[in-house]
């Protein structure tokens, strides 16, 4: 795995570029001199939590045969306050499912894409406890 990241402005705004040349744009809060042109690390490490678990939720409901219409996920997260670096201490997830998807299914799909497949997950959990609810949407 192999990002490249290149400055776009002479303050903080930044592009990561994968292998495959897709982009994600990064910015500072304009408190300190950015100028809101793209998410904040943390930010981006919340959007890969939400991303990671989805993916796996998503597999494991299609593998389960579940009519899975949509997944739309809130994520949420505390950082240690008055600390540097501060480290997330708690994240959550609120999936919503949307399709007649069976409720048990779903809370397995979800207990095990969040708590057991999930490297994002995995890499935040020494510091951050990671909680997870859901609802389905018929």
């Amino acid at each position: 795995m192999k990002i490249e990241l290149n400055r776009l402005n002479d303050g903080f705004h930044l592009e990561a570029v994968n292998e495959d040349g897709r982009t994600v744009h990064i910015d500072a809060s304009p408190d300190i001199g950015g100028t809101n042109q793209g998410m904040r690390p943390m930010q981006l490490l919340l959007s890969a939590l939400g991303g990671c678990s989805s993916i796996d939720v998503i597999n494991i409901l299609k593998k389960q045969k579940q009519p899975l219409k949509d997944v739309k996920v809130t994520i949420t997260g505390e950082r240690e306050k008055d600390v540097v670096p501060s480290v997330f201490v708690e994240a959550h997830l609120h999936f919503r499912i949307y399709g007649d998807v069976d409720e048990e299914k779903a809370r397995k799909a979800i207990d095990l894409g969040v708590d057991k497949y999930c490297s994002v997950a995995k890499t935040m959990s020494p510091k951050a406890t990671i909680t997870h609810s859901f609802e389905i949407i018929r």
